[in-house]
């Protein structure tokens, strides 16, 4: 049933229910995409757990989220049960042997897994955007603040940097506008707003160092398995936005930091995004057309990108056209949306005569779905009903004291579990507006003392309309106009300071990519 360069997936069936033939996905389209869809209970994150150990023999390391907890087994070995052998003996899979496989845990909170973390700068301004849900106003205004850090010399590490940025943003919002664009401090003050709720749901967790190295969920070990990185997400769903944003930045930093291989024979890298819904929900225009461009261009890095979703309307037709190896799991048609989603996966197949697709979908088995992949010159194979062979892996979760061994001899155990606090934004402008203040005091001590020296008396020159005339008399006396030089206060010292910055800086300011994250 196994063979060189092909992943097994299951068997397709005939019409009178006997076995047809086994059913590939060919590794050498295997960064091609795919999507995996189906209804609850179907059966998508098990279809999930056999490709991702399908990949991981063949050599390639895996990403995924771990949405409700049991993906998780894929890193223990398999226990023997009654229905997994049914399943077994029903396709012919013989010998079913079980498989403990190789696997890194992730947790964005540091609780389940490795804490996974990247920088404000690293994000860039679009996928913060999209974080906070900002009107176009404010994502003008973070824009600048991306534009004034990246030329300035401020780092942003973590939200604290930030708010420090945005708060100097706001008490110079007139001097800056003069050279940035219009700054509403309104704008600002409701982004420092969205900062706090930010932080409230736990974002500050994912924003500082040491950040994530695409390079350590891109692991093989030494008996030429890829290593299965597992993000634990039970928590994270609880701020989709988040969870979506996190991903995106991920598919952002690989395609920026990964060279050109054109078609390689097995993929670089497979990356899973489960519960896809949450990419797109309320994104931008401008988000989903740069996500659609990404997903065209990464599959010549040697990544595949492979959503899972409950309904193929989720994502996108330009992402969905981007899509070559299906896996769609039993569909429900309760409602004219969900009709309209049957016909939706039906009409994307290559037509089987044996059956209509439409029918069928809404009859699958769990368990059970229609597969279609890439094969010959990369024309998709004629959709098969198939039923999915079960996992080598433990089918459900790890216990706790297992996730603890497993995290106590990962490869990357230590390297991201302490905080890192160098000195960033916030330290820079704190220790430019004390600077200022010390100048500024400094200059009012000095005018107080060359005010209280003594007058050499009436041998000195005066020059009229200056201000500076002997008064006649007492109640001659005039207060001095002002001169035209005022001493400038502590925030507009600090302003002046990074406008200088600025404008040394300029031309080796920090180049973004598609998304907006740093190029390396």
């Amino acid at each position: 049933m196994l063979q060189d360069g092909k992943l097994y997936i299951g068997t397709s069936r005939k019409p009178d229910d006997t076995n047809n033939k086994p059913e590939y996905l060919e590794l050498k389209f295997g960064n091609r995409h795919g999507l995996v869809t189906g209804a609850t209970g179907t059966g998508k994150t098990v279809t999930l757990q056999i490709l991702a150990e399908g990949f991981s023999n063949a050599g390639v390391p895996v990403f995924c989220a771990d949405v409700k907890g049991d993906l998780s087994g894929i890193g223990a070995i398999g226990e023997a049960k009654d229905f997994l052998q049914k399943r077994a003996d029903q396709i012919g899979l013989t010998p079913y042997e079980f498989q403990q496989f190789p696997v890194i845990f992730w947790d964005l909170y540091g609780e389940k897994g490795h804490r996974v973390r990247t920088t404000i700068s690293e994000m860039g301004p679009l996928l913060l955007s999209r974080l906070m849900n900002a009107t176009d106003a404010q994502e003008g205004v973070i824009n600048i603040a991306f534009k004034i850090a990246d030329q300035g010399g401020l780092p942003l590490l973590d939200l604290k940097d930030f708010q420090a940025l945005l708060n100097y943003m706001g008490e110079n919002a007139g001097a800056l506008s003069s050279q940035f664009g219009f700054i509403s401090k309104a704008s600002v003050g409701s982004i420092q707003r969205e900062l706090l709720i930010l932080e409230q749901q736990g974002a500050e967790q994912f924003f500082g160092e040491p950040a994530l190295k695409i390079s350590d969920i891109m692991r093989t070990t030494n008996d030429g398995r890829g290593a299965i990185s597992v993000l634990a997400a039970d928590k994270l769903m609880m701020n989709p936005r988040l969870y979506g944003t996190f991903l995106l930045w991920m598919l952002s930093e690989l395609f920026e930091v990964l060279p050109e291989v054109g078609d390689p024979d097995k993929p670089k890298l497979v990356f899973f995004f489960d519960e896809a819904h949450l990419l797109f929900n309320e994104a931008p225009k401008v988000l989903i057309e740069r996500v659609e461009q990404v997903v065209r261009l990464i599959r010549s890095k040697g990544v595949g990108v492979y959503f899972v979703t409950q309904n193929p309307l989720d994502v996108p037709e330009t992402v969905l056209a981007q899509l070559g190896n299906r896996v769609q799991h039993a569909l429900r048609a309760y409602t004219p949306r969900e009709q309209k989603a049957v016909k939706t996966a039906a009409d994307t197949f290559r037509p089987n005569p044996d059956f209509d697709c439409a029918t069928v979908i809404t009859n699958l088995g769990t368990g059970e779905a229609l597969v279609s992949t890439l094969e010959g010159k990369g024309s998709p194979s004629m959709v098969e009903r198939t039923l999915i062979r079960p996992p080598s892996s433990r089918l459900g979760p790890v216990t706790d004291a297992e996730r603890k061994e497993i995290m106590g001899v990962s490869p990357v155990a230590g390297l991201y579990d302490e905080d890192v606090d160098r000195e960033s934004a916030y330290e820079i402008l704190t220790a430019r507006a004390k600077k200022a203040a010390e100048t500024a005091a400094a200059q009012q001590e000095a005018a107080t003392q060359e005010a209280s020296q003594p007058s050499s008396g009436g041998s000195r020159w005066t020059l009229p309309g200056f201000g500076d005339e002997e008064p006649a008399s007492p109640s001659a006396a005039k207060p001095k106009a002002r001169s035209g030089y005022q001493r400038e206060t502590i925030a507009e010292a600090a302003m002046k300071s990074v406008a200088r910055t600025v404008a040394s800086s300029l031309g080796r300011a920090l180049v973004r990519g598609i998304l907006g994250s740093l190029r390396r």
